[in-house]
């Protein structure tokens, strides 16, 4: 459950707007507590992001106000359609209320737009961040499980595995890279992201994903021979301090060019 205040947040409108909206046009109907305290559930949250949106792109509050759910949803088709009025403010919006709601096909439609609209690496890095973001907050606040949280995780995992399934093959010969997360590491957003912009940029790439043991690294360099290792830490909760970390892997694979990022 939201309260208007939490509402406002998520949604980017102040509570008096919301308030407004809810006295003139019955754009919302929350529920009261005992003491009389307004709260919302998902479904409002839906509503109110979906109205938010609209009124971005050009709607008049009066206009969708009173709409039901179903005349927004057709309004909100036309909108994303239209390659001059969606906004990346709809596309987080939007994102967010089908994770929210577990709409696996309304995530797929959005995302899809996204991509035709601005790539992977802008849709990323406008779109795909600020919405984690905003989940992650709604989840730190306890307003999204980790049901929700881990529902659109998956959902990206696959679309972003897909876009890599769709890029040329590189060339014999083009330097080859190594991508793995170190143990109790399993934040792989990041490193998804690298590995497809790594095959973009026409190198091989070889994926380990998460929580790979140190131990089993040296055989698996041996054999895949990279060019460069690549990995993230999102928490620095390595195996060994970090310092010591980097130092076993530059004394145990000397040459190897390797690249860290730690932090969010």
């Amino acid at each position: 459950m939201f309260s208007i205040s939490e509402l406002g947040r998520f949604s980017g409108l102040k509570p008096h707007t919301i308030r407004a909206w809810e006295a003139r046009y019955k754009a919302l109907t929350p529920a009261r507590s005992q003491g009389n305290t307004r709260y919302y559930d998902s479904g409002q949250m839906k509503r109110l992001l979906n109205l938010a949106t609209l009124v971005n792109a050009g709607y008049l509050p009066s206009e969708v106000g009173r709409l039901t759910d179903e005349r927004l949803h057709q309004l909100l088709e036309s909108v994303a359609e239209s390659r001059h009025s969606a906004t990346v403010d709809y596309f987080i919006s939007q994102l967010i209320a089908a994770g929210l709601t577990y709409d696996q096909a309304r995530f797929e439609q959005v995302f899809s737009h996204c991509l035709a609209r601005y790539r992977l690496k802008n849709t990323y890095a406008y779109i795909l961040l600020p919405m984690l973001e905003r989940i992650g907050l709604l989840w730190r606040c306890e307003k999204a499980s980790p049901a929700q949280e881990h529902f659109v995780s998956n959902l990206l995992r696959q679309k972003l595995f897909g876009a890599v399934d769709r890029v040329a093959v590189a060339e014999p010969g083009a330097e080859r890279w190594l991508l793995f997360l170190p143990e109790n590491e399993f934040h792989e957003m990041g490193l998804l992201l690298a590995y497809c912009l790594v095959r973009i940029s026409g190198h091989q790439a070889v994926y380990l994903g998460c929580n790979v043991p140190f131990s089993s690294l040296p055989a698996a360099i041996k054999q895949i021979q990279p060019d460069r290792l690549l990995l993230f830490t999102v928490n620095a909760e390595l195996p060994r301090p970090l310092v010591g970390f980097l130092k076993d892997m530059d004394l145990g694979f000397p040459g190897k060019k390797s690249m860290l990022r730690v932090g969010r």
